[in-house]
């Protein structure tokens, strides 16, 4: 039985980890380097770094930060934010990054998810979408989830695992920061559509949210949470007991 995954998300903003509901209103809330080296002492199972306003800005990602998350850190990295070429990901590669995400560089151009994938193989890239209901249709947003693109959200995430995305991350605008549990509809959907890791991002707001989730979908690989666990409302070992003891496989 595969283990389930617990990453913690460490959104930066003029270097400084921030969080926000729906992904609006945005909080200060810590130093990543202090913050990435609790987690990774905590119990995480990997970290999720998003420079999250390196696209709406157009310029790109922090590097100097990176560099000193990723050597602070023991466990696997995924970075995020302005990735728009193969340069992008050879540059956050170099930082110390394990996988790179993209999200509106994938929107804006979808063959660099090819070109990345033969350069750096499937297991390097993910594919971040930020998703929100319009008009009863699961709709992509760009630009850390300000501009609705018009694309549908499934189809899109299957032509990005078509085309070499090997990881993907489900972020729920409706559920964003507001802690009332992960959006299982939707989830669900992806799960059953693609046959690459599925991270939920989006909801998280006690240990039973990720109970509820790992239970109602036993194929979703990881629950991925931010103000929960920076705030210390949820501790990583306690969470991970909390699966535990209903049968879900973790690593402790």
């Amino acid at each position: 039985m595969i283990t389930k995954r617990i990453i913690p998300c460490l959104d930066v903003k003029d270097g400084r980890v921030v969080k926000g509901v729906n992904f609006l209103d945005l909080a200060d809330v810590s130093s990543p380097v202090k913050l990435a080296k609790y987690y990774s002492e905590s119990g995480a199972d990997e970290l999720v770094f998003y420079d999250i306003t390196a696209s709406a800005e157009g310029r790109a990602l922090f590097t100097d930060i990176l560099t000193e998350v990723a050597s602070t850190i023991f466990i696997p990295l995924t970075v995020g934010g302005g990735i728009n070429t193969v340069a992008d990901f050879d540059r956050v590669l170099k930082c110390g990054a394990d996988k790179v995400s993209v999200n509106s560089g994938a929107i804006r151009n979808p063959e660099l998810i090819r070109e990345a994938a033969k350069v750096y193989g499937d297991q390097c890239v993910v594919l971040s979408v930020d998703v929100k209901r319009v008009d009863g249709e699961f709709r992509v947003f760009a630009k850390g989830g300000r501009e609705d693109t018009g694309m549908e959200a499934i189809s899109w995430i299957k032509k990005c695992v078509s085309m070499g995305a090997g990881e993907v991350v489900v972020n729920s605008i409706d559920t964003d920061g507001v802690k009332k549990g992960f959006d299982i509809e939707l989830l669900d959907i992806v799960t059953n559509t693609v046959n690459v890791p599925v991270i939920a991002s989006g909801g998280a707001g006690s240990k039973q949210d990720f109970v509820d989730l790992f239970k109602a979908i036993p194929t979703i690989d990881a629950g991925l949470a931010a103000s929960v666990f920076h705030f210390g409302e949820i501790k990583i070992n306690d969470l991970k007991k909390e699966l535990k003891k209903n049968d879900i496989n973790v690593r402790l």
